[in-house]
This record gives structure tokens, sequence and C-alpha cells, in this order.
């Protein structure tokens, strides 16, 4: 099959087992170059994906989009339920109480964040059933003293399902703190590997206004919006319409900054890893570099035989574009690769050596999660590409500069 002698000669310069050992070399140390970087920016890229989706699907999928926190003229929530759902970019609402106390279990004491909820309606409208125990909700629907620990939370109280804890809430009136003390019996364990496992215990909105004294009209609305990134605006719908009754928070107030590290982050760490790609092109230019000081005598002979300096030209960049080309590719196998098995990988390491890497009252999940994107493995690619090919017109111009006597004076 004929195909044009630059691309040939090119071609055997990108590696072949026949050329000189030094191209073969460079070219080799500039393909792996490309490789690493390739490699690691789209591992990179997706395990900040995976932050960014665990973020939204598990956190932001067990609090509240908006919360509707009653004021002086608030009225039952049974009556204010339907009202809000009929708002439009409203998915669908749910009464909530939140109460701060602490959890007792003989010497253990634990602070918590206990959520008054109402099982059924939690069922529905948010992710809660995919991270308790089966049969924990009804439970909890159906028994007053009936309590959902977070898995860690239980850990540090050394407690486990069917045990009984104490739940203590003070109660602060005119002349002193009294506590309210409620007994408890666990019906499942919350397990969303996330933050809020650390601190949450969900119990029943009967139970929680009955130990917080909380009347209809004194119950929250946690309000789940269609568009999570439309809850701001939401917000502010909400809040005109029902100003003086509630007062009206959104999911950035509480979780947007931890939500803009990960973005921040994100960028961060794509930039420097680009950086890797733009060192590994430098890799390629002197790696033509010297390939054109080894090749000088090559060159004369081609130009000696009607070679002009474009044909010169034309094989340097044949050849930088195949290091691009192959480097890209292989870098492309190795990060999809390891994107899909990080998450694997990582776990099988804590459980080898018994060390856990994330912690969640550290970072917002406590695995590493992994979100591999086409458009990622596409942009990383088509960069590298792109930069490989402009490292080698400087070393491709220099070759097409050299001038055959000169070089043959040499050899």
């Amino acid at each position: 099959m004929f195909r044009p002698y630059t691309v040939f000669v090119g071609s055997r310069y990108s590696g072949a087992q026949r050329g000189s050992r030094l191209s073969s070399f460079l070219s080799r140390t500039a393909i792996a170059g490309l490789v690493l970087g390739v490699g690691l920016l789209i591992t990179v890229l997706s395990v900040m994906n995976g932050f960014e989706r665990e973020m939204r699907e598990r956190i932001l999928g067990l609090v509240p989009h908006v919360s509707l926190y009653p004021g002086p003229a608030a009225t039952p929530w049974q009556a204010m339920l339907p009202e809000v759902e009929a708002v439009s970019g409203v998915r669908g609402a749910a009464p909530l109480i939140q109460l701060s106390g602490m959890l007792v279990r003989n010497t253990d004491v634990a602070t918590v964040l206990l959520f008054g909820i109402d099982p059924a309606r939690e069922a529905a409208l948010t992710v809660m059933p995919d991270y308790v125990d089966e049969g924990a909700l009804t439970r909890l629907a159906n028994e007053r003293d009936a309590v959902i620990l977070g898995a860690p939370l239980a850990a540090v109280l050394g407690v486990s399902v069917g045990d009984r804890i104490t739940a203590v809430v003070p109660e602060a009136n005119s002349q002193r703190l009294e506590p309210r003390i409620e007994r408890l019996e666990i019906v499942g364990l919350l397990r969303s590997q996330t933050e809020l496992d650390e601190t949450l215990a969900l119990i029943n909105l009967t139970t929680a206004q009955r130990l917080g004294k909380v009347p209809d009209d004194g119950v929250a609305l946690r309000v789940m919006a269609d568009d999570l990134f439309a809850a701001p605006a939401l917000a502010t719908t909400l809040w005109q319409r029902w100003q003086g009754g509630y007062g009206v928070a959104d999911w950035t107030r509480s979780q947007g900054n931890l939500y803009s590290a990960i973005e921040l982050s994100k960028r961060l760490v794509g930039m420097m890893l680009a950086i890797v790609i733009a060192v590994a092109a430098f890799n390629v230019v002197s790696a033509l570099v010297l390939v054109v000081n080894d090749k000088q005598g090559d060159i004369a002979i081609l130009r000696t035989q009607g070679a002009t300096r474009g044909d010169i030209l034309r094989i340097f960049l044949v050849q930088g574009f195949l290091v691009g080309v192959i480097g890209t590719l292989l870098g492309v196998l190795f990060g999809v690769g390891l994107s899909l098995v990080v998450t694997e990988l990582v776990a099988g390491v804590e459980r080898l050596f018994g060390i856990q890497f994330l912690q969640s009252d550290v970072y917002p999940v406590s695995y590493l999660p992994a979100d591999l994107r086409a458009s990622d493995v596409l942009r990383v690619a088509g960069t590298a590409l792109g930069v490989s090919a402009l490292a080698a017109l400087y070393p491709a111009w220099r070759a097409g500069r050299v001038e055959p006597a000169r070089a043959l004076r040499h050899e």
C-alpha cells in the first residue's frame, strides 16, 4: 500500500526497533510522560466528579433544598403543606423538626441533631430509604419511641439495632434549664457514608413534638426543588409569599461552601495536572531536538537525494504527531482503566492495611468515589494532542534548516 516516504521515515523515527537507540529511547520517554500526564489527569477529574456527584445525590438528597422555619404568624403545617407543594418549582415538601441534644448510653455521651420526620413522606421525597435498614422507616412511623442513628454515631455510643438509649434535649424557661428526657429504641442505622452519619438521629415527628414541646404551627417544612440549583430562586419566591410567617433558608447556606470548595478543587487540580501534560510536551520538544541532532546525517542524505525543506519538516511533524497520538491513546486507556477501578482499589488497600484514608468528619464522604465522564476524556485527549502537535513545530522547523554540506562535513 502506497504511503508518502515522509510518513514512513517519521514513523521509523518514532520508535522503530531498527532505528537509532537514542531516538527510540527519547521517543519512548516522551510517550511515557504523556501516558502518565493524560492518565492521571483523567483519573483525578473522575474522582473530583465523584465527589461532586456524591455531594449532589447523597448529602443534598438527604438535607432540605429549602427550609421554611415558622415565625410568629405561622400556620399549622398540615394546612401549610399543600400550599407550598402547589408553588411552581417545588417537587414536594415534608414536615421537619430539628432538635439539638445529647444521646446517652451508660457512660458514653454524644451530641446529636435530632430530626423529627414523617417517615412516609421522607421515603417518597428523599433518598433516605436507600441508606437505612430495611423496615426501619416503617417501624419509625409506627413506634413512638423508635430512633434511627447514623452508623458512626452508633459506633461511638457502642450500640446497635435493638438497644435502648436516652435522648436529652434542653428546655429553657425563665427560671432555669430543664432537660427533657426520652428513652428510645434503635430500630435501624443510617449508612449514607457522609458527614451526616456522624451527628444525625431520626425520630418520629410526634415524638419530636412531644420531646421539644413543639406545636403544629411550630413545625418547619423541608422543601425539595425540581432543580437543585434553582433552590436559591425558589427560596426567594417562598419568602416573598410568606414573609412574616416563615423564615427561609436554602442548601447553599449550609452546604454551599462545601460544594464550591469541591468545584474549586476540581479546577485547581485540573490546572495542576494540565501543567503535567505541558511538561510532557516539553519532553517531546527535547526528544525531537535531540533526534534532529542525532539524525543530521540522515537529513543531509535525504536532502542530497532531492528532499525539500518541507519534506524534512513533515518527517519530524509526523514523528511528533505519532508520539502524541501513541502517548495520548495509551494515557486514555490507562486513565479510563484506573478511573473504573480506583474506588475498589482504594477500598481494598484500606481493608488490607486496616486504615481509612477518608474520614466523613473531614471529607464529604468516607470513601473515594469516581465518576468517569466522556466529555472529560475527550477534552483531555484533545488538549494532549494539540499540545503535542504544537511541541513538534520547533524541532521540525529546526530540522528543515539543516544544511546538507555542513552536516556531512561532520559525519
